[in-house]
């Protein structure tokens, strides 16, 4: 039996591995200082399980760390635009609080048992745009806004405390996440929330950036993956190898919404350009599918069923 911390186990990523977690029967400590972005309606499916217990707190403020297997960091400020606007939320959670949770790794007294592998979810943006092929775990890091510097930040205090310290780690890096219970402000959500409020979809840069989608419940996997193959201080990509343009992704919303694609472009609106926008996000992730992992969700059989639970299911 795994003993586990997930930190933001109330968020959208956090989420899914908390239940596969719960559901492995491994012990779960979950972590979440409940921002506007945390789903608080999941802590009656999580506190069903004896297995889970739950705790009210800002990463950076953690102080004590119960004896665990590991920790896995899913907490972070992720909105790329709310960076742009103001990052101090960003460097608070996604830096100050990493260092905070790598602390309390490398203070751990070894009297008992050995200190927690810490596992820190990373993303794809770190490495920058690329026009063609895909990054590797050993590409540069290129970032491009405020949000991608933050985690680049984490990824070097990660590897810096292993080094200096000792800590044992994972670094995980994945693609775009897309599925149900994200909160509307990323793509795909709030493009159904604008739909059934009758208001345009805002495309930055007329649609044209591609990214690679990967559903989170393939993403939680891999985290399972990872942990049941023992393998430590790694970096793994993680992308599932479909990509597609955001207007493509936006043009097969509004089909699921309306069952038609006729006159989507009143759907849309073209008018705003993001700073910074990265041109095209991809990622190779041979090393995670050598452990046998593999995506399992396909992203035209999805789509309806997000749509129809986010036109069901209104969130503020």
């Amino acid at each position: 039996m795994k003993v586990v911390y997930v930190t933001g186990c109330l968020g959208f990523i956090g989420s899914y591995i908390t239940r596969k977690c719960l559901e492995k029967g491994w012990m779960v400590r979950g972590i979440d200082k409940v921002t506007y972005a945390a789903n608080e309606s999941l802590l009656g499916e999580f506190e069903q399980y004896a297995n889970f217990v739950f705790e009210k707190k800002d990463i950076k403020d953690l102080s004590f760390l119960y004896d665990c297997d590991y920790v896995i960091n899913t907490a972070a400020e992720s909105h790329v635009g709310n960076s742009i606007i103001n990052s101090d939320e960003f460097i608070s959670s996604n830096i100050v609080g990493v260092k905070n949770l790598l602390d309390l790794v490398r203070h751990k007294p070894e009297n008992c048992n050995k200190r927690p592998i810490f596992f820190h979810f990373s993303t794809d943006e770190v490495y920058g745009d690329i026009d063609e092929g895909a990054h590797t775990e050993k590409d540069l890091l290129k970032p491009s806004n405020p949000y991608s510097a933050a985690k680049a930040a984490a990824d070097m205090l990660v590897l810096a405390w292993a080094r200096t310290y000792g800590v044992e780690y994972v670094i995980l890096r994945p693609t775009n996440n897309y599925g149900i219970g994200q909160y509307p402000e990323k793509l795909i959500p709030i493009s159904i929330k604008n739909l059934m409020r009758g208001r345009k979809i805002r495309l930055h840069n007329n649609g044209t950036p591609v990214r690679s989608w990967l559903h989170a419940d393939d993403t939680a996997e891999a985290v399972i993956t990872i942990v049941e193959s023992g393998k430590i201080n790694e970096i793994y990509n993680v992308a599932g190898g479909f990509e597609q343009t955001n207007i493509d992704t936006t043009k097969k919303v509004i089909n699921s919404f309306y069952g038609t694609l006729e006159n989507w472009q009143e759907n849309i609106d073209f008018s705003y350009s993001r700073q910074g926008q990265d041109v095209r996000y991809a990622l190779n992730d041979d090393k995670l599918r050598a452990l046998s992992w593999r995506p399992k969700k396909i992203f035209d059989t999805e789509i309806g069923k997000i749509v129809e639970h986010y036109k069901k299911n209104w969130r503020w």
